[in-house]
């Protein structure tokens, strides 16, 4: 079998001067982009390769999984975004394994050489083992994933909308999240207020109103890193808006039918998964250390030990802050905070480099430390917590808060506008603009895809 062929380098220096080191950048994610767009003007020749040609706003795919925005308000091209960077270049292409030794990446079709490496590949969902799960319950990580979690959202109320059995009605509006994270409740809010507030009057033989939306999560509290007075305050939000909130409750079993919590099922044809991630598979080639999710395990510069041109940026490391001895949380904020430090360790091994020095010469850098500028979660109109140095927001002005920061982070300008436009629009009708059903769902399948099992549909739904 042929070896995959060498993808040319980019033609971005002059054939006169001396080639400058190459910076291959793994996903154009937070991190990516954030390390990318900070050495503009750096002597490199940069490639970022990812599978999608898209850069995703992830805070704000809950938003497109329950019908709020449209993908395009929250991603741009990866190339339109970096179009103005002389020194870089752009692939879509899908990573499968890295040689450390002879600085290599392959790809699907083709292998790529490097002299410096920053792995910026995220995580993917954790089904913490029964991988079987993920057809049942979808997690929320992509785009796609996100129209796939709205495809059934929707599909479920046009299905009951036509069913006749009562059991089976009440299994078609009945919505599992298992996970109570800020995707889970998020997503659980969200999905009640469309269900109560924005699409009652667009249905004749369904009472959109009397939806079951059921948050399941093993921990005693939800929002984990959130002072536990405001994870009360979340679930008491919750509950007013008519979510079904199970602490302390682990979900043993998955399938087309509902989830299992111990003995006791749930019939519900609509799971979400939000429950956990994983390092992706690309990690595990490396031939390192990884702690228990698979992220790699890097040191306080976030380079590989061992390996000072190979850094692993964003939700892929797994790093202890140097200021505060706690693991860096996976949030956008500490992937910004980290391309942007990781930036100015490649500018000076990139001239190491390029003076024909190995960068391990220029001795321990200085630590990374990140800036905690706070959390912020919303549960609903008006409805929101923060906690912001230390100073416990709720309520209307934490969602204020909310909204402000996630349109400032936005990547262009023009999603802003559009964000903003679509919120203003919803606060004032509370209408979802982006109520479209894509991909398969022809009439008499189930919000699955599948076929129903009328069976099933004939049990009882579970007590509470």
């Amino acid at each position: 079998m042929s070896q995959p062929a060498a993808i040319p380098p980019p033609e971005l220096t002059s054939s006169a001067a001396p080639p400058r080191p190459r910076l291959l950048i793994l996903g154009g994610g937070f991190a990516g982009l954030t390390l990318a767009k900070n050495l503009r003007h750096a002597e490199l020749d940069i490639t970022l390769v990812d599978r999608s040609n898209h850069h995703t706003f992830q805070p704000l795919l809950y938003q497109v999984a329950t019908a709020s925005l449209s993908p395009a308000e929250i991603a741009g091209p990866i190339r339109k975004i970096l179009s103005g960077q002389a020194n870089c270049r752009v692939l879509m292409g899908q990573a499968v394994e890295i040689d450390l030794a002879a600085r290599r990446v392959l790809l699907t079709d083709g292998v790529l050489e490097y002299d410096l490496l920053a792995l910026c590949c995220g995580v993917s969902h954790s089904y913490f083992g029964h991988t079987e799960w993920a057809k049942d319950a979808p997690g929320l990580k992509t785009i796609d994933d996100a129209l796939e979690i709205r495809r059934r959202f929707l599909l479920a109320f046009e299905a009951a909308e036509r069913e006749t059995d009562a059991h089976q009605r009440t299994a078609r509006l009945t919505f599992v999240i298992v996970g109570g994270g800020p995707t889970g409740v998020e997503l659980a809010g969200a999905m009640a207020e469309v269900a109560r507030r924005a699409i009652p009057r667009d249905f004749r033989a369904i009472d959109t109103t009397t939806a079951r939306i059921v948050l399941v999560h093993a921990g005693d509290r939800l929002l984990g890193t959130f002072p536990p007075v405001l994870s009360e305050r979340a679930r008491r939000d919750l509950v007013a808006l008519g979510v079904e909130v199970l602490l302390g409750s682990r979900v043993t079993h998955v399938d087309d039918d509902g989830v299992m919590i111990g003995p006791k099922r749930i019939w519900a044809e609509n799971v979400m998964w939000a429950a956990g991630v994983e390092a992706q598979a690309i990690s595990r080639t490396l031939g390192v250390e990884l702690d228990r999710s698979g992220r790699v395990v890097v040191g306080p510069d976030l380079a590989i030990p061992g390996h000072p041109e190979v850094f692993a940026l964003g939700d892929l490391a797994s790093v202890i802050d140097a200021a505060s001895g706690r693991p860096v949380p996976g949030v956008a904020p500490a992937a910004n905070q980290m391309g942007r430090y990781a930036a100015g360790l490649i500018r000076e091994r990139a001239a190491a480099i390029s003076a024909g020095r190995n960068p391990a010469s220029l001795g321990p850098a200085r630590p990374f430390r990140y800036v905690d500028k706070g959390a912020l979660a919303t549960i609903g109109r008006l409805r929101a917590v923060a906690e912001i140095r230390g100073v416990k927001i709720a309520g209307a002005t934490a969602w204020a808060l909310w909204a402000l920061v996630h349109v400032v982070f936005l990547v262009s300008f023009r999603n802003r506008v559009l964000v903003m436009l679509q919120w203003a629009w919803e606060f004032a009708f509370f209408a979802k603009g982006a109520r479209l059903i894509t991909g398969p769902g022809e009439l008499g399948l189930g919000s699955s895809g599948r076929p129903t099992k009328p069976s099933a549909a004939a049990a009882p739904a579970s007590p509470k």
